[in-house]
C-alpha cells in the first residue's frame, strides 16, 4: 500500500492572529491547485517573535505570512529580502529555501494595488491619495500606490517623527508629504486607505471636516464581519465607495501562495465564498 506523504507546513504569525482568514483563504488554494499543504495559525507575542519564528521554521515549516505587529521585525529576521521588501522595510512573507537561508518577501502593496484597480475597477494616476498612519502596514503599500504616479500622497500619524522617516524614505519616488491627524487640509481626497490599527481597537483618530466627498474611496485594510470604525465614519460623509480589506488579504495571500509553491491560485472563487461567509 502507498504512503500517502506528509502535507508542507505553513502558517501565519501575530499578535493576536486568533481573528485571521488565512488557514482558510490558503486552505481553498490549496484545494483548487491541488496542493498538498496545512496552514496554521501562530500567535506569537513581539518579546518572543525572533526565537519563536526561527523555532518554526527549523522544524520543518516551508513559509511563514507576517502580521501585525511584527512586519518590521520580521524584515531584521530574515536573511535576504526582494527588492519590494527592501524598499519597505517591511516583511509580510518568509519562505525557507533550499539552501536553509530565509527569504523576506512584502506582497501587501501588490495585494492593495491587485484589489483597487483589478477587483474594484479604480484608475489610481493623477489622485490625490491620504494614508491614515505610518506602520509596518504603509511601509509595505507606499511603493506600489507611488508607482502609479498619484497627484499627491499624504501620510498622516499620531507621531508625526514616524511619517517624516517614510517621507524621506519614499521621496524620490513621487510626490509624498505628511502632517499630524488635525493638520490634514482638504480638499477631499479621491483614495483614503486606513492603515491604522484603529480598527482592532474599535476607536478611530480624531480627523478634521473636508476630506471625504461623495467621489470619495474609503478603504480599510483591516478586515472583519460588518463594519469598521473607519467605514463607519466613511459611510457617515456619504463616501461615493467604502470597502474593507478583504480582496486586499486575499490578492497578498495569492502572491505568497505563488511564491512558495510555483502556482499562481484563482483569487476570485475565494472572494466569493468569503462574501457568503461575512
Amino acid at each position: 500500500m502507498a504512503t500517502q506523504e506528509k502535507p508542507d507546513q505553513y502558517g501565519v504569525v501575530g499578535h493576536p492572529v486568533e481573528h485571521s482568514w488565512s488557514p482558510f483563504i490558503h486552505g481553498m488554494f490549496a484545494k483548487e491547485s491541488e496542493q498538498n499543504l496545512v496552514y496554521r495559525l501562530y500567535d506569537i507575542e513581539p518579546a518572543e517573535f525572533r526565537r519563536e519564528t526561527l523555532r518554526l521554521l527549523t522544524s520543518g515549516i516551508r513559509g511563514l505570512n507576517v502580521t501585525l505587529p511584527h512586519k518590521e521585525a520580521a524584515a531584521e529576521l530574515v536573511n535576504v529580502l526582494t527588492p519590494r521588501a527592501s524598499r519597505a522595510q517591511a516583511v509580510n512573507t518568509i519562505m525557507f529555501r533550499a539552501d536553509s537561508s530565509l527569504l523576506g518577501d512584502n506582497t501587501d502593496g501588490v495585494g492593495l494595488t491587485r484589489d483597487l484597480e483589478g477587483n474594484l475597477g479604480l484608475e489610481l494616476a493623477h489622485k490625490r491619495i491620504l494614508i491614515l498612519g505610518a506602520g509596518g502596514a504603509t511601509r509595505g503599500i507606499l511603493a506600489p500606490l507611488l508607482e502609479r504616479a498619484p497627484t499627491a500622497l499624504v501620510i498622516a500619524n499620531r507621531t508625526i517623527a514616524r511619517a517624516q522617516a517614510l517621507v524621506a524614505a519614499f521621496r524620490d519616488m513621487g510626490p509624498i508629504s505628511c502632517c499630524g491627524f488635525l493638520e490634514i487640509e482638504g480638499p477631499p481626497y479621491d483614495l483614503i486607505v486606513n492603515a491604522t490599527s484603529a480598527s482592532l481597537q474599535g476607536t478611530m483618530p480624531e480627523l478634521p471636516p473636508g476630506l471625504v466627498s461623495e467621489e470619495t474611496v474609503c478603504y480599510d485594510l483591516a478586515y472583519g464581519r460588518g463594519h469598521t470604525p473607519f467605514t463607519l465614519w466613511a459611510k457617515q460623509l456619504y463616501a461615493g465607495r467604502v470597502c474593507n480589506g478583504w480582496g486586499m488579504l486575499v490578492e497578498q495571500a495569492a502572491e505568497a501562495f505563488e511564491l512558495w509553491r510555483g502556482v499562481r491560485p484563482n483569487t476570485h472563487s475565494v472572494l466569493e465564498a468569503l462574501s457568503r461567509k461575512v
